[in-house]
């Protein structure tokens, strides 16, 4: 088999990510007003699993309303990372950087609510390395 096919049948069998990899820390109450939505839940998830978006997707806020897939990859905390490759999916609803926090001002691709972050991370963790995709 030459390298040509063996090209071929990878690009065939093996999926092609559009993943990205960034930062996230977590940000508590209250999460109103935002700069996406003011004083409106409405856009909110009922889950309450949302983001506030980091300046790297941020996009002079064309990221609100858009929703991503969240996967914690590491973090400095040991043992951070829920086990099982748990996937969260957040619906930007803020900008980080009005929200002050030092993870946030350290630019955090997102921040997440505290429910969000929970469900990928231990909450003892003040900054976590994630994966994240838009869907």
């Amino acid at each position: 088999m030459n390298y040509r096919q063996l090209l071929l049948l990878a690009a065939v069998f093996l999926p092609f990510s559009a993943a990205d990899v960034g930062t996230a820390s977590s940000y508590v109450p209250p999460y109103v007003p935002t700069n996406c939505f003011g004083n409106d839940t409405s856009a909110f998830p009922a889950d309450a699993s949302f983001a506030a978006a980091g300046a790297a997707i941020w996009d002079n806020g064309a990221a609100c309303g858009r929703k991503y897939e969240v996967r914690c990859l590491s973090s400095d905390t040991p043992g951070a990372c829920v086990s099982g490759d748990v996937i969260v999916m957040v619906t930007v609803v803020d900008q980080a950087a009005r929200l002050g926090s030092q993870q946030s001002a350290a630019a955090a691709t997102m921040s997440l609510s505290e429910t969000a972050f929970r469900q990928i991370a231990s909450l003892d963790a003040p900054a976590i390395n994630i994966e994240y995709a838009v869907l």
